[in-house]
């Protein structure tokens, strides 16, 4: 929790202001039975006699004099400054209410915004280690149960005590028999928060990870909507979230019926405690001569003895919550403390004869045993080159193209963009070099200029435009009667499989970036489309390297060079006349592609 509560340090002055405008409330709290058993004793008992009473003689003397009083006005008069008691510690609870907010929200957001950083800079590895709805649990629960736990700090943690303490001492002032009670009260009571807590602990953490799971069986359905749809598997996926939400609610129920036992154990110790007070005060009214044991001083010890047992129960109420933050707070601390698996250096090299440069690259996802996914890769694409990669499904094409922006690391051998290696580069330098089209079309649900905009913050509209129109995108965009105001659904649902690739085309060209990936980005586009957005790109950026996986030969045949990918190595790179007379291999994909109509159903 130390690294936690470190990020009090910019909102301190709440956080000390807090605690002692408690002190203030709590200090107000036990002036109020003094000023009871002033009514009681002096203005019912004894009619107005403050003889017996300091507190009560000064305070009558200075509001009326020298004198005698009358019941009433003790009454009235010691009922106002209990009044004035409570306005004055209500003032003081809602400012320490308010600090407390400020510093505990403040910690919040500025925990939440950290946490949210370290995710964007994990690694694909490490974030798919954690789960995305482990993540998003981590980023929004737990860190609510940190919030809530720190208020707690800062407001019950500084009650607790100064009630503790203050009732302790203000009860010993009453009959210092009064603390055997609490001595035979406070082990029972101490014993019993400390063995729920032993056994608490340990499950919460067991809560936070079946809210996991609800979470990601949640996640997985929303955006799988579709294909659960598809294949009639809505009661399936019900069953899925239904053992999952079973399997939290059990967790929950464990955890708060060993919770529920400390009520009844406090509340039985607190009541013995009262009949123990009212016992002894009446024994010694009644057999002690002068022992100074009033109707009034029993009442303001049972109010006392009352305030120290509840600060008790304060601590077992609050041990909920004190259990909860400890298994969130270790969970925020496993993602702050994950240091990037990925690490950019400090340098940049400017467009250079050749753009990429795969030396003797070897790579197998972390993790994973056996062969590797690539080896022995050595490859050179120059700048304004358009190299085509292909090759069976598995073979290692996505896992090409996802080590040149360092998604992941090779594992032997090196790259080289413009002549200097990846892992010198700056990682926001060097990315911002590429322009990546993935084959999974990621659109946001935001207007089509805005998700067109991603790929340049600053584009201006006739930037975007051009990016449509390169994308082959500008005749449905312009059908939409709000044209690039036109609001996209969440990833893109309310678009076409061929909208959404042409969407994350322009987005990726409006960046008019030194290397273009598109990762089998036209497999939904037509022929004729597609030999446009080719024809366009070719006219557009003719200094812009290009790197293009995909299935059909006749998406690939018209570029420079045809990298021919089998079981994880390049076994040929040479333009499409070459590879058919020289490539077993390419020539079998085309030649079953052309049984199929050259290539248009692949």
């Amino acid at each position: 929790m130390r690294k936690i509560f470190s990020y009090l340090k910019p909102y301190k002055l709440f956080a000390v202001l807090s605690p002692l405008l408690m002190m203030g409330e709590v200090l107000a709290d036990l002036f109020l039975p003094k000023l009871m058993t002033v009514i009681v004793d002096c203005g019912i008992a004894k009619n107005g006699d403050v003889s017996e009473s300091a507190l009560a003689s000064a305070v009558m003397r200075l509001i009326f004099g020298e004198g005698t009083y009358t019941s009433m006005q003790v009454i009235i008069t010691f009922g106002i400054l209990m009044l004035v008691t409570v306005l004055i510690g209500g003032f003081f609870g809602i400012s320490c209410a308010y600090a407390a907010a400020r510093a505990s929200q403040g910690l919040g957001h500025d925990l939440r915004c950290d946490a949210y950083g370290r995710v964007m800079s994990l690694s694909i590895e490490q974030t798919d280690k954690f789960t995305t709805g482990s993540l998003v649990t981590r980023m929004t629960n737990d860190i609510s149960m940190i919030v809530e736990f720190t208020e707690m700090v800062l407001r019950m943690f500084v009650r607790a005590p100064i009630f503790f303490i203050g009732g302790t001492i203000m009860l010993l002032t009453l009959d210092v028999s009064f603390g055997v009670i609490l001595l035979c009260a406070l082990p029972i009571m101490a014993l019993t928060l400390f063995l729920v807590m032993r056994k608490a602990i340990p499950i919460f953490a067991g809560v936070q990870k079946k809210l996991d799971k609800v979470n990601s069986v949640v996640q997985e359905n929303v955006s799988g909507a579709r294909v659960v749809k598809a294949y009639v598997k809505e009661e399936y996926e019900t069953g899925r979230f239904t053992a999952a939400n079973k399997e939290l609610r059990d967790t929950n129920y464990r955890v708060q019926k060993i919770m529920a036992v400390m009520h009844p154990i406090i509340n039985i110790v607190m009541n013995l405690s009262i009949i123990a007070i009212i016992y002894i005060g009446g024994w010694k009214i009644d057999n002690v001569a002068g022992s100074g044991m009033t109707a009034g001083t029993i009442m303001a010890a049972i109010t006392y003895v009352t305030q120290v047992l509840m600060s008790i129960m304060m601590v077992t109420m609050m041990s909920n919550s004190i259990s909860r933050a400890i298994a969130s707070a270790k969970r925020v601390n496993e993602v702050l403390d994950s240091a990037p698996a990925i690490i950019g250096g400090n340098e940049y090299a400017e467009s250079g004869d050749v753009a990429i440069s795969f030396k003797n690259v070897s790579f197998r996802y972390p993790g994973t045993q056996g062969r590797p996914v690539l080896h022995d890769i050595n490859l050179e694409v120059k700048k304004g080159e358009m190299l085509a990669v292909i090759g069976a499904t598995g073979s290692g094409k996505t896992s090409l193209v996802n080590l040149i922006p360092r998604f992941y690391d090779a594992d032997e051998g090196e790259i080289y963009i413009d002549g200097l290696d990846i892992k010198k580069y700056d990682l926001h330098k060097l990315r911002r070099k590429i322009s990546f089209v993935m084959q999974k079309s990621e659109l946001f649900s935001d207007t089509i200029e805005n998700n067109i905009r991603w790929g340049k913050e600053d584009a201006n509209a006739e930037e975007i435009r051009s990016a449509v129109r390169v994308a082959q995108a500008e005749e449905f965009v312009n059908g939409f009667n709000e044209k690039y105001g036109t609001f996209i659904a969440e990833k893109g649902a309310s678009l076409s499989g061929g909208q959404k690739q042409r969407m994350s085309i322009a987005r990726a060209v409006v960046r008019k970036p030194e290397i273009l990936i598109l990762d089998d980005s036209t497999s939904a586009l037509d022929l004729a489309t597609e030999a446009k957005l080719r024809k366009a790109l070719n006219e557009e950026f003719k200094d812009t390297t290009v790197v293009m996986i995909a299935q059909r030969i006749a998406s690939v045949r018209e570029a420079d060079r045809i990298a021919v990918i089998e079981g994880g190595t390049i076994i040929a790179c040479a333009p499409h006349d070459e590879l058919m007379a020289a490539c077993d291999t390419y020539r079998d994909i085309y030649n079953s592609q052309m049984k199929n109509g050259g290539g248009q159903n692949e």
